[in-house]
C-alpha cells in the first residue's frame, strides 16, 4: 500500500486525478459502465480492422505465390509473332544478372476431347531438358513430367486435375486435342487433332489454372501449331521474383525493341490493383466502427465532466490552471482508447491465430481462387490500425477537455 502511493505521489498532477478519474468508484456505477462500453467500441473496431486486413493480406499473398508457381516472372514475346532462333535468345537472357531459369514455350488454345466429353483448353509446350520442369513438377500430384517426351510414338499430355475432373479421365487414358491453327487445303483450313496420353494431373491450387491448363512437350506443340523450329516466347525465372521490375527493363534494353518483355506484375496488374483497393476500401469502412466508439468517448467524458464540476471548480480554487485541467480530461479519454486498443489488439492477434490453424471458414472453389480463408498479419498494418484508433480516442477527448477548462468555479461551488 505504501509503495502504491509513494508511486502515485511521483505521478505528474494530471496524471494522478486523470487515474483516479480512469478507475471508476463504486458509487459511480453508470459511468463505469459507458466507460466499459467505451473501451469495447474501440476493441470491436481495432479487432475488426486487424483480422479483415489479415484476411486480405494472406489472400493476396496465398494468390501470389500460387500463381507465381504457373506463371513465369518474366515472359518474352517477339512481336513478329514467333522467336525462330531461340537457343541464341535463351542463352543471351541467362547471361544477366538475376535470372535463374530460361524456358522456351509454345501457347496454344485447343480442345481437349475423349468418350463424348470435351472442354476448351490451353495447351503449353514445354521443354523438358529446361529448368521450366522443375517449375511445374512441384505442383504435379501424379505422374511424372519426364514421361512426357518418354514414348514419342505415345505422347503424354499433363492436365489440370479440375479439367480431369471435369473429363473424367485417369492416368493412362487417351484423350484428343483439336486446334484450330491447322494445315491449308483447298477447301480451307483444316484443325490439327491428335491422341495423347494422360501421364500425369497437377494442381495449382488457382481454379481457373487447373481448370484449363495442360502441358505437352516442346516438339510436340511446335507440331501441332506447325512450328517446327520456332518458339511462341520464352519464359524467364529470377532469384527473386520481386526483381522482376527491375530486370525486365534490362531485358528490353538487351533484347531490342523487336521483343515485348512483361513481368508478372504487369500481367497481374488488374487483379492485384483491385486487391489492393480493396484492402485500402476495407481500412476506411471499418475505422468507422473506431469512429462510433469515439462518440462513446465523448459522451463519457460529458457525464464524466458534469459529475466532476465541483472536483475541478476545487482543483482551479487551488491553483490548477484551464491547461492542466484539459490535459485531465484527455489523459482520461486517452486511457480508454489506449485500453481499447490493447484488448482489440490481443483479440486480434487471438482470432488471427485460431483462423490460421483452423480452417473451419471453406471458400467455394469456383468462385475464389483459394478454398480456406489464409490470414497473414503484417505488423505495419497493426501499427498503422492501432495509431488510428489512439489518435480518434484522442481527437474525441477535446470538446469534453475544453468544456472542462472552461468551467467557472464560482457557478459550481454557489449552491454548495
Amino acid at each position: 500500500m505504501t509503495e502504491a502511493v509513494s508511486f502515485q505521489e511521483k505521478l505528474p498532477f494530471e496524471w494522478f486525478v486523470g487515474l483516479r478519474y480512469f478507475r471508476a468508484r463504486k458509487r459511480q456505477g453508470f459511468l463505469s459502465l459507458i466507460t466499459v462500453i467505451s473501451i469495447a467500441g474501440v476493441a470491436v473496431g481495432v479487432m475488426a480492422l486487424i483480422v479483415v486486413l489479415a484476411v486480405m493480406n494472406g489472400f493476396q499473398s496465398d494468390l501470389r505465390e500460387r500463381i507465381l508457381g504457373v506463371t513465369a516472372h518474366i515472359v518474352v514475346r517477339s512481336l513478329q509473332g514467333s522467336i525462330p532462333d531461340y537457343e541464341s535468345v535463351v542463352n543471351e537472357i541467362g547471361s544477366i544478372s538475376g535470372v535463374k531459369i530460361t524456358s522456351p514455350f509454345i501457347y496454344l488454345q485447343g480442345l481437349v476431347s475423349t468418350g463424348g466429353r470435351s472442354s476448351g483448353a490451353v495447351i503449353r509446350g514445354i521443354d523438358v531438358s529446361h529448368g521450366r520442369s522443375e517449375m511445374i513438377a512441384k505442383n504435379i500430384i501424379m505422374g511424372k513430367i519426364e514421361d512426357l517426351d518418354k514414348d514419342p510414338s505415345s505422347p503424354g499430355i499433363i492436365l489440370g486435375v479440375e479439367l480431369a475432373r471435369q473429363l473424367n479421365v485417369h492416368i493412362n487414358d487417351v484423350v484428343n486435342i483439336l486446334v484450330p491453327s491447322g494445315r491449308i487445303t483447298p477447301v480451307g483450313q483444316v484443325p490439327r487433332s491428335r491422341p495423347y496420353r494422360v501421364v500425369g494431373l497437377f494442381q495449382s491450387g488457382v481454379y481457373d489454372y487447373d481448370q484449363t491448363f495442360s502441358f505437352v512437350s516442346l516438339r510436340e506443340a511446335q507440331q501441332l501449331a506447325g512450328m517446327t523450329d520456332r518458339v511462341m516466347g520464352i519464359e524467364v525465372w529470377l532469384n527473386n521474383p520481386d526483381e522482376a521490375a527491375r530486370v525486365a527493363p534490362i531485358l528490353q534494353e538487351k533484347l531490342g525493341y523487336s521483343y515485348w518483355v512483361r513481368d508478372w506484375m504487369q500481367m497481374n496488374r488488374n487483379l492485384f490493383s483491385a486487391l489492393k483497393l480493396e484492402k485500402t476500401a476495407m481500412f476506411i469502412i471499418l475505422t468507422l466502427i473506431v469512429l462510433v466508439a469515439a462518440f462513446n468517448i465523448v459522451s463519457s467524458l460529458i457525464m464524466l465532466v458534469m459529475d466532476k464540476s465541483k472536483d475541478i471548480a476545487i482543483m482551479k480554487a487551488m491553483g490548477a490552471t484551464a491547461s492542466r485541467i484539459r490535459r485531465v480530461f484527455m489523459l482520461v479519454g486517452l486511457f480508454i482508447g489506449i485500453c481499447g486498443t490493447v484488448l482489440g489488439m490481443a483479440g486480434g492477434f487471438l482470432l488471427c491465430g485460431i483462423l490460421k490453424r483452423y480452417h473451419f471458414i471453406e471458400l467455394p472453389k469456383d468462385i475464389y481462387y483459394i478454398s480456406t480463408l489464409p490470414v497473414r498479419v503484417e505488423f505495419l498494418d497493426v501499427f498503422f490500425v492501432c495509431l488510428a484508433a489512439i489518435i480518434i480516442s484522442f481527437t474525441a477527448t477535446i470538446y469534453p477537455a475544453h468544456q472542462a477548462a472552461k468551467l467557472d468555479p464560482v457557478e459550481a461551488l454557489r449552491y454548495e
